[in-house]
């Protein structure tokens, strides 16, 4: 079985598997011949000379020959190919499966020394060597046995060293925002100095992710480690990240203040911050932020453990600068929802407050108002798997203008959610330009309620519910009147487990066929409704953009179609079925 190893051309070595024992010891053969020299032995005759030292000639031919024959038969094949491509290299190897792997010798073993029995030189000679082993051809191997000469010499380079460094680093672009600039541009600026100059360059390091990788979890750091971690951290910082704009962390449970203030000392451009799985940061690294990062705008502490006052205390001193704030929700949230109803955060445009998917039922208070007072240039407010329950603040007027620049409302939850029509209209009565709205698990919203609301444009409906029982669930009818309303703009419908009657979700589906707006139609969830064949059949067939449709656990389909469908060929397949 042979092995394929792809390089790019930059060096490339041949490492040399000719046998010691190809080489013949000059220091056996003379001590060999010394004794067969004319004149050393005094009691041979002197007829039997010239024998000698035909005898002797005869001996080297003899050894030459066999030289050679060992030569020809001890040769032994290279185990690899080099081949060359238009932009790479193939190393094949020919070793098969079956072959011995070459293994290092071991350091406590030690050459055996000559025989202190008076052995001579010639029997040592003769002694078999041990075969020599191929090393099976591995990445490693060819990295360690690299030689520059040879490879400048046949001139394998041509592209490493022709190539522009302003392609290498677009074509490192593309890679990064895939995979992150840590560690891929580490990694590749070790390849060769086109590279590393390409790697350094300070547009890659904009948007810089470090993970934690240094020891495993709940394991402790020894002293060495611990200075390795803050060597490199200084290095990136002062050599790499002079133009850094997006910094994340994620999952560090140590050095957290450290990092932070070393990234907001040396750049002084960050504009967004993330902590992820995190703990540890301090109200230290919170004003060395404001002090620092004056062009900071976005503040991400998701499921991280951090000083609450600390970061209370940025936002009463540099809230003034911060538009998006991520956090889960915990015993002090109302702390930090104070501060921004008190208008500390004038410029807010979005606020996102979330928490475990298994964290079960998790109630929220919070003053609408005074909300809507202290942001009002809010656009996204998201209350992820927590439910709000409405509370009021003393001096806070009982109506308000509302979000007026409000675009997407995010109040979803897994289980069920106990938001009335009265408590969505509080938030959304002064929202004309509302795109987004996600009511998953509200089963106390009805049709009614939503058909109230003053958005005329509505793109996204996530009405879904995803709990067992219906027992609550308010709204059995009226979803016809929501498609009649939002069918030229609607893109996304979920109506998952909604128990609209077949004849309300036939009109409903007929609207949104026959809407101006169906070509940009795209999703549909409606698993557990009644929707039939020939409703299914007329929407399908007027959407030609629709490409994920949900129909498990419809009843009133039939059998074998009550699945996931993900694509237009896969839509078209039901499509075919349907007719």
């Amino acid at each position: 079985m042979n092995y394929l190893t792809c390089y790019r051309i930059t060096q490339v070595s041949y490492s040399s598997t000719e046998p010691d024992s190809l080489q013949a010891p000059s220091a056996e053969m003379s001590s060999t011949t010394q004794g067969d020299i004319p004149g050393t032995s005094q009691t041979a005759p002197a007829k039997a000379k010239r024998p000698l030292k035909r005898k002797a000639d005869s001996l080297k031919d003899d050894k030459s020959k066999k030289k050679k024959r060992k030569n020809v038969k001890r040769t032994v094949r290279p185990n690899y190919t080099i081949q060359e491509g238009e932009d790479m290299l193939l190393i094949i190897s020919n070793i098969s499966s079956g072959d011995s792997i070459w293994k290092p010798k071991r350091k406590g073993s030690k050459k055996k020394k000559g025989n202190k029995k008076g052995k001579s030189k010639t029997s040592s000679s003769k002694t078999k060597k041990a075969p020599v082993r191929v090393r099976k051809v591995t990445e490693e191997t060819i990295d360690k046995n690299v030689d520059l000469e040879a490879a400048h010499s046949v001139s394998l380079d041509h592209w490493g060293q022709s190539l522009p460094i302003e392609v290498l680093v677009k074509i490192f672009q593309f890679a990064i925002h895939q995979d992150g600039a840590v560690p891929f541009l580490c990694r590749v600026g070790r390849v060769c100095h086109l590279w590393n100059g390409a790697a350094s360059s300070p547009v890659l390091w904009r948007n810089v992710s470090i993970g934690y990788c240094w020891i495993e979890p709940s394991k402790t750091q020894l002293p060495g480690t611990e200075q390795k971690i803050r060597n490199t951290i200084n290095w990136l910082a002062e050599n790499r990240l002079s133009q850094l704009r997006e910094f994340s962390l994620c999952h560090w449970k140590k050095h957290v203040d450290y990092v932070i203030q070393k990234v907001s000392q040396s750049c002084q451009n960050l504009h967004s911050l993330k902590l992820s799985y995190c703990t540890g940061m301090t109200e230290k690294a919170f004003q060395s932020l404001g002090a620092d990062c004056r062009s900071l705008e976005n503040i991400n502490v998701q499921h991280s453990e951090f000083n609450v006052d600390g970061l209370v205390s940025f936002l009463e001193a540099y809230g003034n600068q911060i538009k998006k704030i991520y956090f889960t929700h915990s015993t002090k949230s109302d702390k930090l929802l104070s501060v921004l109803s008190k208008g500390c955060c004038p410029e807010l445009r979005l606020l996102e407050i979330n928490t475990k998917l298994d964290g079960g039922y998790c109630q929220l208070p919070i003053c609408i108002q005074a909300l809507q007072i202290g942001c009002p240039k809010l656009q996204t407010f998201r209350l992820m798997n927590v439910t709000p329950v409405p509370k009021m603040i003393r001096n806070t007027p009982s109506s308000t203008s509302g979000f007026p620049m409000l675009e997407e409302l995010c109040i979803a939850t897994s289980s069920h959610s106990f938001m009335t029509d009265s408590d969505l209209n509080n938030v959304l009565h002064g929202s004309p330009h509302l795109r987004v709205l996600d009511l998953r698990g509200a089963s106390r919203i009805t049709a009614t309620g939503l058909y109230a609301l003053p958005f005329e444009k509505l793109e996204c409906l996530y009405w879904g519910l995803y709990f067992n029982s219906n027992t609550m669930v308010a709204s059995k009818k009226g979803i016809h009147m929501l498609a009649q309303k939002w069918s030229s703009t609607l893109r996304e419908l979920d109506l998952a487990n909604q128990p609209f009657s077949e004849e309300d979700m036939e009109i409903a589906m007929g609207y949104l066929a026959h809407a101006t707006g169906v070509d940009l139609f795209r999703s549909l969830n409606l698993s557990g409704t009644k929707i039939t064949s020939s409703t299914l059949r007329l929407l399908i067939t007027q959407a030609p953009a629709l490409k994920y449709l949900n129909l498990s656990s419809c009843r009133y389909l039939p059998r074998g179609l009550k699945r996931l469908y993900h694509g237009q060929e896969d839509i078209q397949l039901l499509l075919d079925k349907l007719g």
